[in-house]
């Protein structure tokens, strides 16, 4: 099978041919219909995770995988309603399934657990191996196609997740302004759950193209604000203009930058809450008399769990959920890789095979 592999930090992906891996009992073999291209990926080559977890190489990047089972294990229960053909995608999050949080159905943040995409299997190759149990069943009734399922399993996800945690934490609602950060992959996807899930909050797209922000009104941002070159009070004037309100009362943060992490601080109303699910920058800097007096929540989010995917592929099945998806060939991985570094694509990059 072909497969696009990294055999040492900052260095190019290698695209070769390896064998197609074998799977164990407990496992399916997927072939890869469709893999989404994080900035993640490019954060993995450039060393940024080798502080908290050191890679063992060469490895498979593509963490966001859909396509049909192949083939399925002797021991994967018939209960589990998987057949040969069918459609599924990859729940990311893989855990010891012992911990408190994988009892909890948090297998995304075990602290014993692994991903595809960050070892020897991914979705920059033709088939993977994984778990049964994480695997979703999508309706072929719905007729979705490979590259709209793929980004759903993180690009979709996440944001999902982060705005879950705001509502849940009563953050949302009529008359609050709840901002999104970034229109990226992420940010095209938070802005509709934004809609879908902010009770009747007003949703203002913070970002620095103007074709993103373009993009955000289309996908229905009440209203969006160019950040690029302004200073805060700028920003806090444009802000009382479009909402009439100068301050906002949540974060769904998709950009994960330093600088746009310490504006939107500077902009949060008392009691706000800010959901970070995106990584940029390593280390933030915000004031803490603020962060105390004025009593903020900041809530890390990270990635989502086998019912925040199965919701969001409801979602889509159900028609509510827009996507913004650029294909590119297997061909084209280094080229898409070096436009992530710089920002350079509007929704999401994926490889479909």
């Amino acid at each position: 099978m072909r497969a696009a592999r990294l055999h040492g930090y900052n260095q190019s992906l290698v695209l070769e041919d390896i064998p197609v891996p074998g799977i164990e009992a407990n496992e399916v073999l997927v072939k890869v219909g469709a893999a989404g291209m994080c900035r993640t990926d490019v954060q993995l080559i450039d060393g940024y995770f080798r502080p908290y977890v050191e890679s063992t190489f060469p490895l498979t990047l593509g963490h966001e995988i859909s396509g049909q089972i192949e083939k399925i294990g002797s021991l994967v229960p018939r209960s589990a309603g998987f057949e040969e053909g069918d459609q599924v995608v990859v729940v990311g999050g893989w855990g010891d399934e012992s911990c408190r949080h994988c009892h909890d159905g948090n297998t995304q943040i075990c602290p014993h657990g692994k991903w595809p995409g960050f070892g020897p299997h991914g979705g920059y190759a033709e088939y993977v191996p994984v778990p049964a149990q994480y695997l979703i069943k999508v309706d072929k009734r719905f007729k979705l196609r490979a590259e709209e399922l793929a980004p759903l399993t993180d690009a979709g996800l996440t944001p999902y997740r982060g705005i879950k945690k705001l509502r849940d934490a009563g953050a949302l609602g009529p008359d609050r302004v709840l901002a999104v950060f970034g229109v990226g992959g992420l940010g095209s996807y938070a802005i509709q759950y934004a809609k879908l899930l902010g009770g009747g909050a007003t949703v203002v797209a913070f970002a620095r193209n103007p074709e993103k922000l373009a993009s955000a009104k289309d996908l229905g941002a009440d209203h969006v604000i160019d950040t690029k070159g302004k200073s805060i009070d700028d920003i806090r004037k444009e802000l009382s203009t479009a909402t009439g309100k100068s301050e906002i009362d949540a974060v769904i943060d998709c950009a994960g930058a330093e600088e746009m992490i310490r504006m939107g601080f500077g902009l949060l109303s008392v009691g706000a809450h800010y959901s970070s699910v995106c990584l940029v920058c390593d280390r933030i800097n915000i004031p803490l008399f603020p962060f105390v007096a004025r009593e903020y929540t900041y809530h890390g989010s990270f990635w989502g769990n086998y019912n925040d995917l199965s919701e969001v592929v409801s979602l889509v099945q159900q028609g509510k959920i827009r996507h913004a998806v650029k294909t590119i060939r297997f061909e084209e991985i280094n080229e898409n890789l070096d436009l992530l570094r710089t920002g350079d694509v509007i929704g999401r990059a994926v490889v479909k095979y």
